[in-house]
């Protein structure tokens, strides 16, 4: 993209003192895209949790981005959650993540924001796109029921990040990550995706001593995992060297089933006992592998290995277990 009213928007080093809004810094992707911000050089970060500034609420996020002035925006603010929370609140999801992204990109346009970088989630694509899945496989295929109202969220979120780009011309861009997990995620029973519930699930039985620990379905799923430093990374290599109307996958490009990562996880933690499989509970979409060729032609691909990830997430777990939210 060339300029618009006589400035220049071509990709490149961002301005590390301007001020930059991270909503939903305190999350596991937003608290990553900080730290990275912060090791960057960035000294003019903002943010502000939930419980100051409930982002569902228009008048408060226009006040709010009308005071900040910010020159970039990353909208890392959601409502998640894995298969039991998307498929018991479909309308919680829909409704709150609409909200947040309607108010944010709004708020973000008539104050004259100059690069956003939209998060989405790969579960935006067809539950039965071909593997590995490309960014122009978007819109063409049935959503996995159990996380579609999410999904429906998230797309309107990539649209109008276009549609910005379409009508005024201004270099926002969208990235759609694979199955993050690292500090600062949600281990919650209830509400966490799977990496992290089967973080809690084995590093609890491991204490107690349980002999068996029980997942959901039948473990021949397969997912990809990125480390949120990883993520954090990549999107401000996007910001810096990414500028087109197409969402972006990020990812590592390779992937293991749920029955692999629950063993693997199992070791970490010391657990010795049996795993055992619900079957009557639902396995999600067969795989969500990302083709991350785009990305890799901006320049960037992963540097944290699943291995080291799992070491240093569950370490950090422990070290938090008692402060965790959920």
């Amino acid at each position: 993209m060339t300029a618009v009213d006589g400035v220049d928007y071509s990709p490149g080093e961002l301005d590390r003192d301007a001020t930059f809004y991270v909503a939903g810094h305190r999350g596991l992707v937003g608290s990553a895209i900080w730290r990275k911000l912060e090791a960057s050089g960035f000294e003019n970060l903002v943010g502000k949790p939930s419980a100051e500034l409930d982002l569902k609420d228009r008048d408060a996020v226009f006040a709010y981005m009308g005071e900040t002035k910010p020159k970039y925006v990353v909208l890392a603010a959601a409502k998640v959650g894995g298969i039991l929370a998307n498929s018991t609140y479909p309308v919680d999801f829909l409704s709150d993540n609409m909200r947040i992204q309607v108010n944010v990109l709004d708020a973000a346009h008539k104050n004259d924001v100059e690069r956003v970088l939209f998060l989405g989630s790969s579960c935006i694509y067809p539950k039965f796109a071909e593997q590995p899945i490309r960014e122009d496989s978007l819109l063409t295929g049935h959503l996995e029921e159990t996380n579609d109202a999410y999904a429906i969220a998230k797309i309107a979120g990539i649209l109008q990040t276009q549609a910005v780009r379409r009508q005024y011309g201004l270099p926002w861009i969208s990235a759609m990550p694979t199955n993050l997990y690292g500090p600062n995620d949600n281990f919650s029973p209830k509400g966490s995706h799977v990496l992290p519930a089967l973080i809690r699930r084995y590093d609890e039985a491991t204490k107690s001593g349980a002999p068996t620990v029980t997942n959901w379905g039948t473990g021949t799923p397969r997912r990809e995992f990125l480390h949120a430093d990883d993520m954090a990374d990549a999107c401000l290599h996007l910001l810096e060297h990414y500028d087109g109307p197409d969402q972006v996958n990020v990812g590592t490009g390779s992937d293991v089933t749920i029955r692999e990562i629950a063993e693997t996880i199992g070791q970490v933690v010391g657990f010795d006992g049996e795993t055992e499989w619900d079957t009557t509970k639902p396995d999600g979409t067969p795989q969500k592998l990302l083709d991350v060729s785009k990305l890799a032609e901006a320049g960037w691909t992963s540097k944290i290995s699943l291995s080291e990830g799992l070491d240093r997430t569950v370490a950090w777990y422990r070290e938090h277990v008692d402060t965790l939210r959920g």
